[in-house]
């Protein structure tokens, strides 16, 4: 399983409305789990190797009870007033880097114009580093997200305005 399909998987349970799917298949366990509260999601992927090889079971939607938000989650959702702003949000979870390495600088600042396929940021997921493009153009108004810091599948990272 690649992450382009990982990936989908996440953003389909996400639609679902399941709060817990647990997903074998040869060589790796996937346990993806949802909790939403209005427009606050947590999804954790696992991704474990197995030493021996396991039938493929179907995606079984597990009910649990949502954890506590944090102040943390709630900081980073955009304020109404933000509203003609378009939200770039991460497709995946893992770690952001606004820079290519610790020594060279970032990609965008807040005032920069950019364009369709600029790329935005860096995320680090299971030892692979993802290039996040720009789908719009626009000027950076607004990075919600602090360098090296953690985040979440569909966690908002900058706003854009496209005007």
């Amino acid at each position: 399983m690649d992450l382009k399909e990982i990936q989908n998987l996440i953003k389909f349970v996400a639609k679902s409305g399941a709060s817990e799917v647990k997903l074998e298949m040869d060589d790796i366990k996937i346990t993806i789990k949802t909790a939403s509260d209005e427009s606050k999601e947590t999804t954790i992927v696992q991704h474990l190797p197995v030493s021996n090889p396991v039938t493929p079971q179907a995606v079984t939607p597990v009910q649990t009870t949502p954890p506590a938000t944090t102040p943390a989650a709630t900081e980073s959702s955009p304020s109404e007033d933000n509203s003609k702003y378009l939200t770039i949000k991460s497709p995946i979870i893992g770690t952001l880097y606004r820079k290519p390495s610790p020594d060279k600088p970032t990609f965008v600042e807040v005032g920069d114009t950019i364009k369709e396929g600029d790329v935005l940021c860096i995320i680090e997921a299971m030892k692979l580093f993802n290039e996040i493009e720009s789908e719009v153009s626009g000027k950076i108004v607004k990075v919600l997200v602090d360098d090296s810091s953690p985040v979440e599948f569909d966690q908002p990272l900058f706003l854009i305005d496209p005007s």
